[in-house]
């Protein structure tokens, strides 16, 4: 097994988790927080936007089952990357579009996929993406009923 991990956040984690979550080859899942200066940050801090985190989904996968790009691509097109920092009615810096790369071809495959999507919705008469490509960065996990939350509650606000 060739496991790689990396980060997406797009919106409420809830969601995007459940939606990465899902897939075969993906191995796990953990939401949390990301992006951010703030130490060791609670949830209540985060959802006020003063941190600079992002409500991030930590995904390790099976290389070998499902490739980076493929994730690359649902990431895209499973929320809208240029509504800045917001998605839907989340509103907040906690919430924009931000993909963390582990690595230098996990970098190149994430800039290059932010060109393709944005070159085929400028065609289509969308906005520009307003996605963050950064360098990995402290991981928080969200508190344990934050993880898999969608699971345990079917009927959860979800904003994706």
């Amino acid at each position: 097994m060739a496991t790689e991990t990396t980060m997406f956040a797009a919106g409420c984690f809830w969601g995007v988790e459940a939606h990465f979550a899902a897939l075969a080859g993906v191995a796990a899942t953990e939401v949390g927080y990301s992006g951010g200066e703030t130490r060791q940050p609670t949830y209540r801090q985060v959802c006020s936007g003063a941190t600079g985190h992002a409500e991030v989904v930590r995904v390790v996968f099976d290389s070998s089952l499902i490739s980076y790009d493929h994730l690359l691509q649902l990431f895209w097109e499973n929320h809208d990357p240029t509504q800045g920092d917001r998605q839907g009615n989340d509103v907040g810096p906690q919430y924009r579009s931000l993909i963390m790369v582990f690595n230098s071809s996990q970098r190149h495959a994430a800039e290059a996929s932010k060109i393709d999507y944005g070159n085929r919705l400028a065609v289509e008469g969308f906005g520009k993406i307003t996605t963050q490509i950064i360098d990995k960065g402290a991981f928080w996990p969200a508190p344990e009923a934050h993880q898999q939350y969608l699971e345990k509650k079917p009927d959860g606000y979800c904003g994706l």
